[in-house]
């Protein structure tokens, strides 16, 4: 998770959403990222998003399912399919996002009967420091 926090606060100083993840594979850092919507001015430009894209290019395949992704803030809707979509083994992220969250809250992406894979979730990792970034982030922005 430090990964993840480090590539975080770098997206924050960069101007963007302070969100950050990382992929690790039988502990190995295979990828890592951080926000660019702004920066690339691409909507889907989300850390996990980002993060998939480049394991999944590194692998050499669409599938990363020895993998595990752990990310900030608990993934958005679109990056909850991906997750699916790439087969993660287990998602760890830290602060829960009752806003926009895809995964314990919202649409609640992996408990649909249509959804093709369902990752271990692990929720609330470092949480009160996740969500202490991003209010210092969107209070600055005020």
């Amino acid at each position: 998770m430090a990964i993840a926090i480090a590539e975080a606060e770098a997206a924050g100083m960069r101007g963007e959403v302070p969100v950050g993840a990382v992929v690790v594979k039988a502990g190995e850092v295979l990828s890592r990222a951080g926000n660019r919507v702004e920066e690339r001015a691409d909507p889907t430009a989300h850390a996990e998003i980002l993060a998939l894209r480049a394991a999944a290019e590194r692998l050499g395949e669409p599938r990363l399912e020895e993998c595990d992704l752990w990310v900030t803030l608990e993934p958005c809707p679109m990056c909850a399919a991906a997750i699916s979509f790439a087969r993660i083994r287990r998602l760890y992220f830290g602060a829960y996002d009752a806003k926009g969250g895809g995964v314990d809250h919202g649409p609640r992406i992996f408990d649909h009967p249509t959804c093709h894979h369902r990752p271990e979730v692990v929720g609330g990792m470092e949480e009160s420091r996740m969500a202490e970034l991003l209010r210092a982030f969107f209070r600055e922005r005020r």
